[in-house]
């Protein structure tokens, strides 16, 4: 069983700047992809950014529409770590934010892609 723990989530002013971090731990941690994904009052859980891991996808970083230049994800694989640098938040970033770990190959902006997701960590960006 793997675990994923997130942090760093807060209260921001709009145009402010947060970093979040995934610890992954429990059996030996093999994972194709690592993502985030985020959940607003009311709304389903999307898509935010996904990077490849130590599995077989060697492709680059993905990003949804709605983070592009302002977010950038990445991460320590000696740590088992991954981070989202949040920057120029908006108000319409508030959310709960899950980080996200999966062995499969299927598309990695695909919720039902990831077999472990973390409890959350909540984001609030104030106007």
């Amino acid at each position: 069983q793997v675990q994923l723990v997130e942090s760093g989530g807060g209260l921001v002013q709009a145009g402010g700047s947060l970093r979040l971090s995934c610890a992954a731990s429990g059996r030996t941690f093999s994972s194709n992809a690592m993502a985030w994904f985020r959940q607003a009052p009311g709304n389903e859980r999307e898509f935010v950014a996904a990077i490849p891991w130590s599995g077989h996808w060697s492709g680059d970083a993905v990003y949804a529409e709605s983070v592009k230049g302002r977010f950038t994800i990445s991460g320590d694989n000696a740590k088992n770590t991954a981070y989202l640098q949040m920057n120029s938040l908006k108000p319409e970033d508030t959310a709960i934010y899950y980080c996200a770990a999966t062995s499969k190959m299927t598309s990695p902006i695909i919720s039902r892609t990831y077999d472990y997701w973390g409890q959350g960590t909540q984001v609030t960006v104030s106007s």
